[in-house]
């Protein structure tokens, strides 16, 4: 936590306060409801989620980062709610959300074999996962994104973890990231979106 704290402590925004790119090409997918931001940080992403008309919790494990958060989402006039978890032991929940959006969230690989069940088991019929993150090529570049292949994905991997979902993107390769300093330059990342079938009604 304190290296995140830190990270988030100064009064600049570390990654800036606008959207994530694939976030807002890719935000129509997701039905109208309550949607779930893992590891929202400082907020940029859940706050861009909310001016679209969307309930969403933002989950970090920084109080800094939350903190910050609600201040952007009190200047850009919607409603946020922030919770501070660790992931790990995070309550999704089962059958609650329309989306679920983790942007830049690089979780160790035994965390996401607990927690990527678990989003599963969250999102509601008809819901989605939208991910994007680095992938070990981006290992050397410096322009962002942890050194530790565990951390890092790619789309093999999340094919595998999101088996149970319908696959409507996934795309790996090169694209600019200009996100505040920490993620500047061209990168290496995957992206994906995957939808929870409705079921059939009776």
């Amino acid at each position: 936590m304190t290296f995140w704290d830190e990270r988030y402590g100064s009064v600049e925004w570390a990654f800036g306060t606008e959207p994530n790119d694939f976030l807002r090409e890719s935000a129509a997918a997701i039905p109208p409801g309550p949607v779930l931001c893992i590891g929202d940080g400082e907020g940029r992403n859940g706050v861009f989620l909310a001016s679209l008309g969307h309930e969403v919790t933002s989950v970090d494990l920084s109080a800094v980062g939350l903190g910050k958060a609600r201040v952007l989402a009190a200047e850009r006039g919607v409603a946020l709610h922030t919770v501070q978890a660790d992931l790990a032991g995070f309550d999704v929940g089962v059958g609650c959300w329309v989306g679920i959006v983790s942007i830049f969230c690089h979780l160790p690989g035994a965390l996401r074999d607990d927690l990527f069940p678990r989003l599963v088991a969250g999102l509601a019929p008809g819901g989605v996962v939208l991910v994007e993150s680095y992938t070990p090529a981006q290992i050397g570049r410096g322009t962002g994104g942890p050194q530790d292949v565990d951390l890092l994905e790619t789309p093999g991997e999340l094919a595998r973890r999101f088996a149970a979902l319908a696959c409507e993107h996934v795309w790996e390769g090169e694209r600019l990231v200009v996100e505040g300093a920490f993620h500047s330059g061209t990168a290496s990342v995957v992206q994906y979106v995957g939808r929870r079938v409705a079921e059939a009604s009776a």
